[in-house]
């Protein structure tokens, strides 16, 4: 993890606002640190400027809380949600891992609004495409 930190693939202000408790079990923040590794560090190196993390790990109750389908990656620290801080370069983000970086699901949410991105560091990544 060399542009990411763990506090900052974790942080929710939803989670601090309702006095939940975000911290990723060992198998989680072990695949956090794989997303990182794999697709986040490498992304933001190519890119070289900030990327901003929305939502990365969601506890089971900060998932509950925030709508999040039941089996989310972000509930096992393999997803994130990322922005550049606009659509177009959303879409950069977007096309350039969909391009270069192996990738388990990536979701042009909402018109590239941000980026849903994950990473299964057993290897089963799926290279899915998806627009919601």
């Amino acid at each position: 993890m060399k542009h990411f930190t763990m506090g900052e693939l974790c942080a929710s202000t939803t989670a601090d606002t309702h006095g939940i408790k975000n911290t990723p079990p060992l198998q989680e923040a072990g695949n956090l640190k794989a997303l990182a590794d794999n697709v986040l560090d490498p992304l933001r190196e190519w890119y070289g400027n900030p990327i901003h993390v929305n939502s990365g790990y969601r506890c089971p109750p900060l998932n509950r809380l925030v709508g999040g389908a039941p089996t989310s990656q972000h509930t096992k620290g393999e997803a994130a949600d990322i922005t550049a801080g606009s659509k177009e370069e959303n879409r950069r983000l977007f096309e350039h891992i969909r391009r270069n970086l192996p990738f388990d699901q990536l979701i042009d949410e909402k018109d590239f609004a941000w980026v849903h991105v994950s990473f299964r560091r057993d290897g089963n990544n799926r290279g899915q495409v998806l627009k919601l």
